[in-house]
């Protein structure tokens, strides 16, 4: 039998967090909640966006596509999540968990690489925002970003393949992560962990080298601007995506400083609960909550569909 046929017959064991029963009900119901508000904000994002013609700009052109990557990224591992906190039956195929990696890889870091350039131009060059930021630039920087995430994920989803997996099948974690897949190959794993620490420190240094680029020329650009009310204004246009992009680097720079080891499993869970069902959720609520338009444009669809689910009645 070839490797690849002994591959697809492996069974994984997803441990979650099995390994504290007492929390089971209280995390799934938690993380129900989560996800529900991370479908309904996302999906509500992209139709305010949608409908407003005053939304109609590169910035939430960006945006309705980081409200799309947060949904698909959160909708391939947390319905799993949820599974596993009420069945006992943790198990998930080879084709499962790879599938689960190769859709659940983050295009997120460029999508917030992209916006913070569009954040460059508006603030620094303001006149000449919709002339730079034309539709076909935009269109260009978006199908980049998921041509990127495309052959980054492709790349590492055939390492993965290329490995054979004959000892334990189980996994310390929630969903298909890549160091988790790796530890269980017996396989000479060497290559397919070079191959993963080039890609991500390239796409994590190219990713922060563009957004600290962009926001160096935004203060400047801020410290030389005569009037505190333009300063407000451009401030304003930054504090939502600054958030975000703190918050999501952030995580990703304190895993680069988790140690190997067996103690460090929590941790690296805790961080992946941020990444898949935190961060998705938060999202839309960074970019809604400080946006008068989005917030109008919510009001008024949920004024019209209780209007309309009235009127039936």
């Amino acid at each position: 039998m070839n490797q690849e046929n002994r591959s697809s017959g492996v069974t994984f064991i997803l441990l979650g967090f099995s390994e504290y029963p007492e929390l089971q009900m209280p995390l799934f119901l938690l993380f129900l909640t989560i996800y529900t508000v991370t479908v309904l904000g996302n999906l509500g994002m992209i139709l305010i966006i949608r409908v407003n013609p005053k939304l109609h700009t590169p910035m939430y052109f960006f945006l309705s596509h980081l409200s799309l990557v947060d949904f698909c990224y959160s909708t391939v591992v947390t319905p799993k999540l949820l599974e596993n906190l009420v069945v006992e039956d943790r198990t998930i195929s080879f084709t499962g968990c790879i599938m689960q990696f190769f859709f659940a890889l983050i295009t997120e870091m460029f999508m917030l690489a992209v916006m913070a350039y569009d954040r460059f131009v508006a603030v620094c060059n303001p006149l000449l925002y919709t002339v730079v930021m034309s539709q076909k630039l935009c269109a260009l920087l978006v199908a980049g970003t998921y041509a990127w995430g495309g052959i980054c994920s492709l790349t590492l989803t055939y390492s993965l393949l290329e490995l054979s997996f004959c000892g334990s099948n189980i996994i310390h974690h929630f969903g298909c992560e890549y160091s988790a897949i790796l530890s269980l190959s017996c396989s000479d794993p060497s290559f397919s962990q070079r191959m993963c620490l080039v890609i991500s420190t390239f796409n994590e240094a190219c990713s922060l080298l563009n957004i600290l680029a962009s926001y160096i020329f935004i203060v400047v650009t801020i410290i030389r601007m005569p009037s505190s009310g333009g300063l407000q204004k451009a401030f304003s246009t930054c504090a939502s995506h600054l958030t975000a992009i703190t918050i999501f680097h952030g995580i990703i720079l304190l895993l680069y400083c988790v140690p190997n080891s067996k103690n460090s499993w929590l941790l690296v869970k805790v961080a992946t609960v941020f990444f898949t069902v935190i961060i998705p959720m938060l999202n839309p609520l960074i970019y809604s909550l400080r946006n008068k338009d989005v917030k109008d444009t919510a009001r008024k669809l949920i004024h019209t569909k209780l209007l309309s689910h009235s009127m039936r009645f």
